[in-house]
């Protein structure tokens, strides 16, 4: 009798090993990205941590390797609300090949008044897409040189009640700070499944995946201390959301997912699987304002423009 092979359900406690890959999280010194780092360095990977602040990302290096005796981690400075160090940010990483990067880096306003990069981009548009956009150009050379790369794109379930603005991406004639988080984090996702589709176009062995952390707080998230320190008064606060949210550590499981499973597939959303606010990592349709090719190719054109990025060839 012929035996059959089941593929392993995922098992978010028990990942595959990756000894020999390398990952970069970009804001991988805090908040989701940390615990995509953590999670990842449990494989056996060097994780590079892409973060503004070197002394932030020595302390969750130290947390990590506390953590994960043996873990392969370390920091590169990266500030992607700065376009021109970019470059010199792929640089310092002095590897030959990249074999995922997590675009999970941003920053969140709560409160006016409307704020600007150095480059003169609404800060949370600017630096939340725009500089993911433009680090993209400068990883394809490490990412074509992997097997099987992929860029993962952090989204948000803030996003999915959004619709871009393309006449006004900067927020400049109507700003109010949520709903501008809200749209940066699309315009990343609009722009992890166009990078998709044109990857294929092209050719390309990388492949593009976008995912969202669902609902993930604070205040239901594991201590990590110093990087993270919850109080038994916030845990006790925050028990009823954790019938309907979940904490930070739960949020990066989509991530990790669409970074090792060798079934996750180019163009794919992943999120969590209860009404995609929490749980374990599942594939879930792409959201339908994420299928429109018109919006998405006016928002690369003008990321392009914005930039000065040029993606080679998958610009076209």
């Amino acid at each position: 009798m012929l035996s059959k092979t089941f593929a392993r359900p995922w098992n978010v406690e028990r990942l595959p090993g990756a000894d020999g890959r390398v990952f970069l999280v970009t804001g991988g010194n805090a908040g989701i990205g940390y615990f995509v780092a953590e999670q990842l360095s449990a494989t056996g990977a060097t994780v590079v941590l892409g973060s503004r602040n070197p002394a932030k990302a020595e302390v969750a290096m130290a947390s990590i390797r506390a953590r994960v005796p043996g873990s392969r981690v370390r920091a590169v400075r990266l500030d992607l609300a700065d376009l021109s160090s970019l470059a010199t940010a792929v640089e310092s990483l002095e590897v030959e090949r990249l074999d995922a990067v997590v675009l999970n880096a941003g920053v969140a306003l709560d409160d006016p008044p409307r704020k600007e990069t150095g480059d003169g981009h609404e800060l949370m548009f600017g630096t939340n897409h725009l500089g993911h956009f433009a680090l993209t150009q400068w990883l394809m050379p490490l990412l074509s040189a992997a097997p099987a790369a992929r860029v993962v794109t952090m989204g948000s379930f803030a996003a999915k009640s959004e619709r871009l603005d393309l006449d006004d991406l900067q927020s400049r004639k109507d700003y109010r700070p949520k709903r501008t988080y809200g749209r940066s984090k699309l315009a990343q996702m609009y722009f992890g499944v166009e990078l998709d589709r044109r990857l294929r176009a092209a050719g390309s062995t990388v492949a593009s995946v976008v995912v969202h952390p669902g609902g993930a707080l604070d205040s239901l998230t594991p201590s990590r201390p110093p990087v993270h320190v919850r109080t038994a008064g916030a845990r006790l606060s925050a028990a009823p959301a954790a019938l309907l949210v979940q904490g930070k550590h739960a949020g990066a499981w989509p991530a990790v997912r669409a970074v090792l499973d060798p079934a996750v597939r180019g163009g794919q959303l992943w999120g969590p699987r209860v009404f995609g606010l929490r749980g374990e990592p599942r594939r879930e349709p792409v959201w339908n304002h994420l299928a429109y090719p018109s919006v998405a190719a006016r928002l690369w054109d003008a990321s392009c423009d914005l930039t000065g990025a040029d993606l080679g060839v998958i610009s076209g």
